[in-house]
C-alpha cells in the first residue's frame, strides 16, 4: 500500500491510495462520516483494473479526522481479534 499526497488544504485532504480496493475505502469512508466536523468523504477508483483511488475529505481538519478514523477502525479490529480468541 503507498500514499501520495494529492491535496492538503484547510478543509480540504485528498490522497491516492495505490494497492487497495472496495473494502477498505467502504470502511474509511464509513468511519470518516463518525467524525462530525466531516462534510465529505468518499473515494473514486478510474479503473476497475487499476489497484489504486482517490480519497477525497471536506470538512473541519480533514487530515486529523482520517487520522482519528484510521486509529478507530484499528481499535475496532483488536476488539474482534480479542474477541475471536476468546472463541473454543
Amino acid at each position: 500500500m503507498e500514499i501520495e499526497v494529492l491535496k492538503d488544504e484547510k478543509n480540504k485532504f485528498e490522497f491516492k491510495l495505490k494497492g487497495e480496493q472496495h473494502t477498505l475505502l467502504n470502511l474509511l469512508s464509513k468511519e470518516l462520516f463518525n467524525d462530525k466536523g466531516i462534510e465529505f468523504a468518499g473515494y473514486r477508483i478510474e479503473h476497475p483494473l487499476v489497484d489504486e483511488a482517490i480519497v477525497s475529505v471536506s470538512g473541519r481538519n480533514p487530515k486529523k479526522a482520517v487520522k482519528d478514523a484510521v486509529e478507530r477502525i484499528q481499535k475496532q479490529v483488536d476488539d474482534f481479534e480479542a474477541q475471536v480468541k476468546k472463541l473454543k
